[in-house]
């Protein structure tokens, strides 16, 4: 793409880079700080934060150009350095060509026939966590997800318990989490110098988790066998046009890539959808009424039954516009870079936000409000395509997107026909948004026996 001449400035808030409102505004209420600025500017705005020139991109045909279109021109943004001590060069960090081959080697392990093969996983954690739950219970839903999804992308991916203490894998995969999230904490870099108990923990649950899966690589490479889980795929997928299998340490990233992507994301949007259907009865009551006609005799659910399970699979798609587990992309501009009359100079942090274009009223009449029937066959085709994002979009898409929409509505639907969610009277629940969209004080439930 060619260079573009600047034409005119794009609007936005200014103040003192370092101190000034908008810096402060975009640090107390992120969220709000971006739906004020698409409601105020429109497609795009600008700010400075620091050094840092930014730009908000705003409208689907722009989210489609950085993501999709032009999606050569944009590298990941300023978390990368951070995020890459932890992940490594998996799918999530990698670029260019080492993206796309690594990319390519992955691919099979979420081809469909694997899914369906995974999916009796998914649904025998689900089913063994709801004869766990009590009528009358309070419980944090929150880390009930994180176990259950954490489970399942042990079997799935490693052929692992983590349920089990005798589990080498399962064990170290549990040590490896305890601290996940401090490597994104602002001045994580500082943080990880200092000799801090729980960050020796962590570093030492990485270190263990890392030198347990190179020795499965290693045997697994031995024996050459498919043990049916995403290890298996990844050992044995090779290279187009002969380039060869994933490296050890490659097969490490990537493990390690679908490993946190695999739980932590979908923990997310299933506590969200909760939430959601704790607050919305006539929402819950036709989801119940469908799982009544599909699992018959209040079975678990199957894959077999995803095509009749429609409404359960409105639902989800309903909460993670409302609560986009991710809830804003960064990526920085290699070279300048038109949008509509404005151009993006070359070096600019470019922002594109599920959160605000999910909530966008040109696409979404009374955003604000929870309505699973915007996910019929014709709402959906009357939208634009990038109005509703939660996935990214482009080379760059969630390729475990497949996984996560199957492993959301079997969870959902094999735990809602047992059991509903009621919101504990006087909790708050404030969005919280770190690296995914959080509860800032939990989400303590009610269960109730269906």
């Amino acid at each position: 793409m060619k260079n573009v001449s600047p034409l005119q400035t794009a609007p936005g808030p200014s103040g003192n880079r370092f101190f000034g409102r908008p810096v402060r505004a975009s640090r107390r209420d992120p969220l709000g700080f971006m739906l004020g600025l698409a409601r105020e500017y429109g497609d795009l705005s600008t700010f400075r934060v620091g050094r840092e020139r930014v730009y908000f991109v705003n409208s689907p045909e722009g989210v489609r150009d950085v993501l999709t279109n032009h999606y050569g021109n944009f590298l990941k943004g300023g978390g990368r350095q951070s995020a890459r001590r932890f992940l490594g060069e998996g799918l999530l960090l990698s670029e260019g060509e080492l993206h796309r081959r690594q990319r390519r080697l992955a691919l099979p392990a979420f081809h469909r026939q694997r899914i369906a093969a995974y999916a009796a996983e998914m649904t025998a954690s689900a089913d063994r966590l709801a004869s766990r739950w009590r009528d009358g219970e309070v419980l944090d839903v929150w880390p009930e997800m994180l176990r259950l999804t954490l489970g399942i992308v042990g079997r799935t991916l490693f052929g692992a318990d983590v349920e089990s203490e005798s589990d080498e894998v399962g064990s170290a995969m549990r040590a490896a989490t305890l601290q996940y999230r401090t490597f994104r904490l602002p001045g994580a870099k500082l943080w990880e110098r200092l000799p801090l108990p729980h960050l020796l923990r962590f570093q030492r649950g990485k270190r263990r988790l890392r030198e347990v899966v190179l020795r499965l690589i290693d045997e697994r490479r031995r024996d050459g066998a498919d043990r049916g889980d995403l290890l298996s795929m990844l050992l044995l997928a090779e290279g187009e046009g002969g380039g060869g299998a994933m490296t050890p340490e490659q097969v490490w990233d990537e493990a390690l890539t679908i490993f946190i992507a695999g739980y932590d994301t979908t923990a997310t949007a299933l506590m969200w959808t909760w939430y959601a259907l704790s607050r919305n009865p006539s929402a819950e009551s036709c989801l119940h009424e469908e799982l009544d006609a599909v699992l018959d005799g209040g079975r678990a659910a199957r894959f077999e039954d995803l095509p009749r399970l429609q409404y359960a699979e409105r639902v989800l798609c309903e909460s993670m516009r409302l609560y986009p587990p991710t809830w804003r992309l960064v990526r920085r501009a290699v070279r300048d870079f038109r949008v509509g009359r404005h151009t993006v100079p070359a070096g600019s942090l470019v922002v594109v936000c599920q959160y605000a274009m999910h909530r966008d009223p040109r696409f979404w009449p009374d955003p604000e409000r929870f309505d699973p029937e915007r996910w019929t066959p014709e709402a959906k085709s009357a939208r634009p395509q990038f109005a509703y994002f939660p996935f990214g979009g482009g080379p760059r898409r969630c390729l475990g997107e497949s996984f996560a929409m199957t492993e959301g509505v079997l969870l959902l639907s094999t735990l809602a026909r047992r059991w509903r969610m009621r919101p504990v009277e006087g909790h708050p629940v404030e969005v919280f948004p770190e690296h995914l969209l959080r509860a800032k004080r939990g989400m303590p439930v009610k269960l109730e026996r269906r």
